[in-house]
């Protein structure tokens, strides 16, 4: 069976919970903390980013997508205003930690939420054909993206 777009996306949702576990557990001083973070700022934006494209976008164009679509993009927007926080904050200051948690709390609801929710409720709204169709989009554009982000 060929790839769908939930399985592209499913693939790149476990690099983050994987990376939001790695960066709760790094030590605060040292290189570490800052090197998790900044592979989990790339992996959240670019993932957005392209999730936004050509799954949201899609699923916004019916009726039935449309609210679990803007829930979805709103939660898009809470983790960007949160890794926002944490990139004005030096990785050792106080209450950064705090603010990671956060960030590692609203990343897996949402992942959780889009996983048991929205995939079945786009599932419904796609047919199998651009499921395969979106996942090579997807895959494309996630790939470029994480190239521009890394090098900024």
């Amino acid at each position: 069976m060929p790839e769908t777009i939930y399985d592209a996306l499913r693939e790149s949702h476990e690099r983050q919970r994987s990376l939001c576990r790695s960066l709760l557990r790094s030590p605060a001083h040292g290189e570490r903390r800052q090197v998790v973070f900044s592979d989990l700022r790339i992996e959240l934006a670019a993932h957005a980013a392209a999730e936004e494209r050509f799954l949201y976008a899609p699923i916004l164009m019916d009726d039935a997508g449309l609210s679990p679509s803007r829930h979805a993009l709103h939660e898009h927007h809470e983790i960007d205003e949160l890794v926002e926080r944490l990139q004005e904050r030096d990785v050792a200051a106080r209450g950064w930690l705090a603010v990671a948690r956060k960030l590692s709390h609203e990343v897996h609801h949402h992942l959780r939420e889009e996983e048991t929710k929205f995939f079945q409720v786009s599932g419904k709204i796609l047919d199998d054909a651009r499921k395969v169709r979106l996942a090579r989009s997807y895959r494309r554009d996630f790939a470029r993206m994480r190239k521009t982000l890394a090098m900024k």
